[in-house]
């Protein structure tokens, strides 16, 4: 199966050419049949015409590189408000909102982060947790992380 680097590498630049940040490239299966899923956004939030749009782009990027060796549906949709943070921009862009972070491996004797985001320093994400106060999280042991709704 084709790395999920490689896909990100092949369709940003078109997703940026249209105008659109990509948030994330998903390649998974379902029911027993793959489906590549794109996440974009944009300043003003995503609409179904700005999915269709960037759908269509890809169809045709994607035939033409054909990067999928087996057949597959394309999904094209905005991240929602659980939004994944992947880059190191989204963990300064996204200072001050409370998020969830899944590690590789243990940290302070865990894996699963939550509270409030702080930003970045370096290459350490930091979280004020709402319990044990702020932590540094290295981003190469982020697994997940993801936007939480605040109530």
């Amino acid at each position: 199966m084709v790395s999920g680097d490689k896909l990100e590498s092949l369709i940003e630049p078109a997703v940026n050419e249209l105008g659109y940040e990509l948030v994330d490239v998903e390649l998974t299966t379902e029911n027993q049949r793959a489906v590549l899923r794109v996440y974009i956004d944009t300043e003003g939030g995503i609409t179904l015409d700005d999915c269709e749009t960037v759908s269509n782009s890809l169809d045709e990027l994607l035939d033409e590189h054909d990067p999928i060796p087996h057949s597959y549906v394309l999904e094209v949709s905005s991240p929602g408000a659980e939004r994944p943070l992947r880059k190191k921009k989204d963990f300064i862009y996204f200072a001050g909102k409370s998020i969830q972070v899944k590690t590789y491996m243990k940290l302070d004797g865990r894996k699963n982060f939550k509270g409030k985001l702080i930003g970045l320093d370096g290459d350490d994400v930091i979280v004020d947790t709402y319990n044990d106060g702020e932590v540094k999280i290295p981003l190469e042991k982020i697994a997940k992380a993801n936007l939480l709704l605040d109530f």
